[in-house]
């Protein structure tokens, strides 16, 4: 196999335009309600890969681009999607499958999907709807799903900035107006909705009920969590699960020594201030919003903000676990 000589990778974001969307990812008619910024069709900016997908450098370069841990459990494909969402509006009531699920009602090799949310900006009183109230049967659940009464059995949270929700795969749930976040999750954008707030129906935006019927689980439930400071690390955990870890990094001048240990890719996020990601001879600067991707074979990495201060959320992919530590 080719050396991978490239260790660190601007990825440029991919807009969506949602009926919900804001205009504080990017100001837009339709609105923009998604920024994609790190997942298989991402292309890389700038370097010796220029141009080439986040998946070809994957087919390429295996575990020198993905990690050890990573390969090991996926192969050749990069498991994660990082969205950022601008919410005006609601987004649809919806829920998606698990792995098994989603080989069987999409396709063989499908992924699941288990996301969770990290709230950067909550007006006051910004809710959610995830999971269900308790004493909800499937039965219950399933009749209420084809009734069109899915709110009557939702249970809806106020959320704050700085909080962490993990959504696991057959929680129903939906996102309200106010809300600027986060949102990492397996590689996968099947969607079933329940309820769309009586929308006009188009193309792209129509109901999967019985899809829903299939893979909703009233046992299946949100986990808030703070990010946890460690001691003497500019690194708070946020959430670990199987599928992904995400932790909030505040740097300032002091450079913050980071490793990916060979195991798994890093993502990294600005969401506050600027920033320089250094590894070897390679810099990257990165603004608000953009993302920077270590390889995992790189190892040790450095992080450091000149401009007074920088927030930074990373993702990686860990061992496989079985277990959802709350942060």
């Amino acid at each position: 196999m080719t050396t991978l000589t490239q260790r660190l990778f601007l990825l440029e974001p991919q807009y969506r335009e949602r009926v919900w969307g804001g205009r504080r990812l990017k100001a837009s008619d339709p609105p923009v309600g998604e920024a994609w910024v790190a997942f298989e069709e991402s292309l890389i900016r700038g370097g010796a890969q220029a141009g080439l997908t986040v998946a070809r450098l994957a087919a390429d370069y295996g575990e020198q681009f993905l990690g050890s841990d990573v390969a090991e459990r996926f192969g050749a494909r990069f498991p994660l999607l990082v969205k950022l969402l601008d919410c005006a509006d609601w987004l649809s009531v919806q829920v998606h499958p698990d792995d098994e699920q989603a080989a069987r009602l999409v396709g063989p090799g499908a992924f699941g999907k288990t996301e969770a949310w990290y709230f950067l900006e909550a007006e006051e009183g910004a809710t959610v709807y995830a999971g269900v109230r308790p004493g909800t049967t499937r039965d219950g659940l399933a009749r209420a799903i084809r009734d069109g009464r899915i709110l009557d059995v939702s249970r809806r949270l106020e959320v704050r900035a700085g909080q962490t929700l993990y959504i696991p795969a057959g929680t129903l749930h939906s996102l309200g107006p106010g809300l600027l976040l986060y949102e990492v999750q397996q590689a996968s954008d099947t969607t079933f909705r329940v309820y769309d707030w009586d929308r006009p129906a188009s193309a792209g935006r129509s109901l999967h009920i019985e899809e829903s019927v299939a893979v909703a689980d009233p046992d299946s439930a949100p986990v808030p969590a703070m990010p946890q400071a460690r001691p003497g690390s500019p690194a708070a955990a946020a959430l670990s699960c199987d599928y992904f870890e995400l932790d909030v990094v505040r740097v300032g001048d002091t450079v913050f020594e980071c490793d990916t240990g060979g195991g798994s890719f890093h993502v990294l996020t600005l969401t506050e201030g600027e920033a320089e990601v250094s590894c070897g001879g390679e810099a990257v600067r990165l603004e608000r919003y953009e993302t920077a991707l270590v390889a995992g074979g790189a190892g040790a990495y450095r992080l450091r903000s000149d401009a007074g201060g920088a927030q930074v959320l990373r993702a990686s992919v860990p061992p496989r676990s079985g277990r959802v530590d709350e942060a």
